[in-house]
């Protein structure tokens, strides 16, 4: 065993250590060996040291470089030097985040990381958390409970008798809404394609003075950061409007959410703390290794509630159950990564990364500008939507980012019109990244940076 992990931390090492030394994305030799880990399953036991080798041989090389400095596709962090130690440690460990009695250890470092998160994200201090998978699963979550309250205030016991002859439930979404809030109400029950759509400006915020009659039991879906412009819906206006009529207001602020950490781009989410109920990702702006969502609710009874679980052979020695809020019973030891993060950084030096990465956005949408392409949103936040024409020429431009192996950037579709999308998310990111990823984009783009 020692010798194995001897084995596998030199080659993570060796793997990061040269991430930023290849292309941003794999090229075709690479993947086309991937097919060197399927064949037959094997008929007997094999070395694991030999395996380990394969598996670095043939998967590195294929893997995409989001880990990296220069990955703008997706909203995608890097994963902080004391969070990937903390992750191989967690690993070692082997917790079940399940319960207090299956790790006193795992269940202290959530109850302080939840308090770390709801005090650096200004959320109500007594508000219920959760560690899922990702914003998803966060959303799923936080909206589990809300279904449980709006139809508890109507007479109905969701948990008990399910949907069927329930009172009827709205749902009432932005028209930018993200799919995956979408996907949360189907697998609720709640519908994909029931929801009210409320119009949103050309920034895709939600239309406060076009949101409907909101009577009877109702859900309002706002979102924090839309996945395009990173624009923020009003939320002051609309929780004033949908507590008044007795709705429950969820966020889906899964890398928006963060801006609430950043004195400088708090404004942008002005009165998300009235909601009630938000869902964010630690794997995005947080940038800890992949997969941590993160669900908070304002009512910890409600999440209790709705995500408890009671059998005579689950013991409850702790104030906070950790299973009690979550989906899944049997799950991994995600706080130990976001503790480590928190604990790493700070409160200033979540601020900086937030602030930091947003400076580079803005630095992308006017160097950009001003070598001739279209910035298709306001850079409020870490997205840039780029255009270098019609859809033809712009995936022309993208094809030539990849190929070109500097940066990645993604293909978007904003406001009807195909564009690129740059995301500025990871740590590691520097002006002088910045700068060279303007090179090769606008090489690839036929522009010239100095004209910027």
């Amino acid at each position: 065993m020692n010798e194995l992990l001897s084995d596998a931390s030199a080659r993570s090492i060796r793997y990061l250590e040269t991430l930023d030394a290849r292309p941003v994305f794999p090229a075709g030799g690479p993947r086309a060996r991937l097919a060197e880990l399927g064949g037959p399953l094997p008929s007997g036991p094999g070395d694991p040291a030999a395996v380990l080798a394969l598996l670095d041989e043939v998967g590195s090389a294929a893997t995409v470089a989001s880990a990296g400095r220069r990955y703008f596709g997706f909203v995608t962090g890097g994963s902080l030097p004391a969070t990937v130690a903390a992750s191989w440690l967690a690993t070692a460990w082997d917790q079940n985040g399940f319960s207090s009695i299956m790790s006193p250890a795992v269940a202290a470092i959530e109850d302080i990381a939840l308090r770390w998160l709801l005090d650096l994200l200004a959320l109500p201090r007594d508000a219920a958390g959760a560690f899922v998978t990702g914003a998803t699963m966060a959303n799923l979550t936080a909206l589990a409970a809300a279904r449980r309250v709006v139809l508890a205030h109507a007479g109905w016991d969701v948990e008990e008798n399910g949907l069927q002859g329930a009172p009827p439930l709205r749902v009432v979404l932005g028209a930018e809404a993200h799919p995956t809030v979408k996907k949360a109400l189907g697998l609720l029950g709640l519908g994909r394609a029931t929801a009210l759509v409320v119009p949103c400006d050309e920034q895709g915020r939600m239309r406060a003075d076009a949101l409907p009659a909101l009577d009877g039991p109702t859900i309002v879906c706002i979102q924090a950061g839309n996945v395009n412009s990173g624009a923020f819906d009003p939320a002051a206006e609309i929780c004033a409007a949908a507590h008044a009529a007795g709705a429950w207001v969820h966020v889906d602020g899964a890398f928006g959410l963060w801006a609430q950490a950043a004195p400088s781009r708090a404004h942008l989410s002005a009165g998300v703390a009235n909601a009630d109920s938000w869902a964010t990702d630690a794997h995005k702006w947080l940038n800890v290794p992949y997969d941590s969502g993160l669900a908070f609710v304002r009512d910890a009874a409600a999440l209790r509630g709705a995500l408890s679980v009671v059998a005579p052979y689950l013991p409850h020695e702790a104030a906070r159950e950790p299973g009690d809020f979550t989906p899944e019973s049997s799950r991994r030891a995600r706080a130990v990564e976001v503790w480590a993060a928190l604990r790493s950084l700070g409160r200033a030096g979540v601020a900086d990364l937030i602030e930091r990465t947003c400076r580079h956005a803005t630095r992308f949408a006017d160097a950009l500008r001003g070598a001739g392409a279209e910035i298709l949103n306001d850079v409020v936040l870490n997205q840039v939507v780029v255009s270098f024409g019609d859809e033809a020429r712009n995936r022309e431009v993208l094809a030539r980012i990849a190929a070109d192996g500097t940066c990645w950037c993604g293909p978007t579709v904003w406001r009807g019109q195909m564009a690129m999308r740059i995301s500025v998310s990871s740590w590691a990111t520097t002006a002088e990244d910045v700068e060279s990823s303007l090179v090769a984009i606008l090489r690839a783009a036929g522009l010239n940076l100095r004209s910027a």
